[in-house]
């Protein structure tokens, strides 16, 4: 009886669906510099210099993404919302990030290799590296896009 138990539980698992829909196709990337990570020049709306690569789903669409984006040394990122939650990782690197409409870089908190932090929609913050670029990872669900708290600091429209 447990084995097949076990067996309709493996057979249940492989064809597992969210929401009526089928798990899309698994996307591995073995280490963070593996060569199946392609990156190419951020949106217009991000510092210049920032580096983006798309691991799975698409961010200006609904559903799950995740994205890897690179900063380079000296970078801020103004202070900005997002219309869904979003999850940060740091994979190399460190990079500050602070809470609020403006930024006091005497508030800010470090996050180094391995640092999380979990954004609820709409939370004002900005990000700045110092001395060292950074590599992170972010999670969330599209529409996904960065909207400045001063619409002058996106980059996009040569601020």
């Amino acid at each position: 009886m447990r084995k097949h138990v076990q067996v309709a539980l493996l057979a249940g698992l492989a064809g597992l669906t969210i929401g009526g829909a089928a798990l899309a196709e698994e996307h591995l990337v073995e280490t963070p510099d593996a060569a199946s990570v392609k990156y190419g020049p951020g949106p217009k709306n991000l510092p210049k210099g920032t580096e983006l690569a798309v691991l799975s789903g698409d961010p200006s669409q609904p559903g799950p993404f995740a994205l890897r984006v690179k900063f380079p040394a000296n970078t801020l990122i103004a202070p900005h919302t997002h219309s869904k939650p979003e999850t940060l990782t740091i994979l190399s690197g460190s990079i500050f990030h602070q809470h609020g409409k403006t930024v006091d870089k005497t508030k800010g908190k470090e996050l180094r290799t391995g640092g999380f932090v979990y954004l609820p929609e709409l939370m004002p913050h900005s990000l700045w590296t110092t001395g060292e670029p950074v590599e992170q990872q972010v999670n969330g669900s599209g529409p996904f896009g960065v909207d400045y708290v001063n619409p002058a600091d996106d980059p996009s429209k040569g601020g």
